[in-house]
C-alpha cells in the first residue's frame, strides 16, 4: 500500500517539513525541544545553506538548513541519511562557517554569539553498542567536567536508537521523535499526535497535496535516499557493498527507469518487502518480480 505521507529522511521531505517559510513554526517548535531556556527561539530567519570558502583552496559546505534567531544565534540543522567517514570531524568543520561569519572588520572585540550544530542521524555512529546513546549534547568542558565555553554546541540524535511506542511517549520532544521516525508509515494521525503543531506537520507531509513537479521531485529524492542508504551504509558486508557501488556507478548514466530497476535490485537483495520497493522505485509489482 503506497504511503500517505512523505519520508522526512529524504532531502525533499526534510526541507518540506522544516526548511520553508510556511513550515518555519514546525522548525521553531522542534528546536525549542533541544535548546536550553536561555536560547529558546521565538522567531528565526533562513540563511543561504551554501557557504563558500574564504579562499579558492578551501572547501565549501552545503547545509540542509541554516538559520538564525532574532538574537543572532545561529543554527545548522542536518539530516544525515547514511554513515560517512569522519562524521565528528565533518560536524566540527561545519561549525567553523557560522563562527567565521561573525567576524567584523575594524576594531572587533572577538565577541561571538552562540552556534548550534544539530544532526538528526538515520544511522548509529557509536561503534561500541554498549556505549551508544540516542542523544548526545556536546559542548566544551574542562578536565573536571565543568563547562569551559557555552557558545558552541553539538546535538546528535541517533534515530535508530529511539524505539518508544505511542503509549511510552512522555514529553513533547518524544512526540517529535515519534512523528519523524514513523511519519511515512502512518495512514492517519494517531491520537497521541492529534494537536495543532503535528496536525500542520501531517498536512504539509501529505503526498496528495503535492503538485505534480513536487511529487516528481519527491520520488527522485526517495530514489536518491535509498541509493545512498545502500551504497554508503557501513553495516553491509564488504563484498555486497562493493557490488552496490558498481551498481551505483552504472545508474549514473542510465535513464530514470533503468535507475529505478537498479535500485529495486538492491532492495530485493536486501530482502525488503515488495510494497516498500514499489513505494521507493514507482515500479509495478510485476516489473519488480521480473527482476528477481
Amino acid at each position: 500500500m503506497p504511503s500517505k505521507y512523505l519520508n522526512p529522511y529524504t532531502d525533499f521531505g526534510f526541507k518540506k517539513l522544516f526548511g520553508e517559510e510556511a513550515s518555519k513554526d514546525l522548525l521553531v517548535d522542534f528546536l525549542n525541544q533541544l535548546l536550553p531556556p536561555q536560547h529558546q527561539v521565538a522567531e528565526l530567519s533562513f540563511k543561504n545553506p551554501e557557504k563558500m570558502p574564504g579562499t579558492a583552496k578551501e572547501r565549501k559546505a552545503i547545509f540542509d538548513i541554516y538559520c538564525k534567531n532574532v538574537n543572532g544565534e545561529q543554527f545548522i540543522v542536518e539530516m544525515q541519511k547514511a554513515k560517512v567517514k569522519f562524521f565528528k570531524d565533518r560536524s566540527l568543520f561545519y561549525s567553523t562557517f557560522p563562527i567565521k561569519n561573525q567576524a567584523q572588520k575594524g576594531g572587533w572585540s572577538f565577541k561571538l554569539l552562540p552556534v548550534y550544530i544539530i544532526a538528526i542521524l538515520d544511522f548509529v555512529y557509536d561503534e561500541q553498542e554498549e556505549a551508544a546513546k540516542f542523544r548526545r549534547d556536546v559542548c566544551l568542558k574542562d578536565q573536571d567536567g565543568d563547562i569551559f565555553y557555552d557558545k558552541l554546541h553539538f546535538k546528535f540524535l541517533q534515530m535508530p536508537l529511539f524505539n518508544k511506542q505511542a503509549h511510552e511517549l512522555a514529553t513533547h520532544f518524544d512526540k517529535w521523535l515519534y512523528f519523524l521516525k514513523n511519519l511515512e508509515n502512518f495512514d492517519h494521525i494517531p491520537a497521541i499526535l492529534n494537536e495543532p503543531i503535528f496536525q500542520k506537520g501531517f498536512e504539509i507531509a501529505e503526498l496528495a497535496r503535492l503538485k505534480t513537479k513536487q511529487l516528481n521531485d519527491y520520488h527522485q529524492s526517495s530514489l536518491d535516499y535509498w541509493e545512498m542508504k545502500n551504497v554508503r551504509d557501513a553495516s553491509f558486508e564488504d563484498g555486497f557493498l562493493a557490488g552496490i557501488r558498481i551498481a551505483k556507478e552504472k545508474t549514473l548514466t542510465e535513464s530514470g527507469g533503468e535507475r529505478s530497476e537498479a535500485i529495486a535490485k538492491m532492495m530485493l537483495a536486501e530482502g525488503e518487502p515488495l510494497d516498500k520497493i514499489i513505494k521507493y522505485t514507482q515500479l509495478s509489482a510485476e516489473q519488480i518480480k521480473a527482476l528477481g
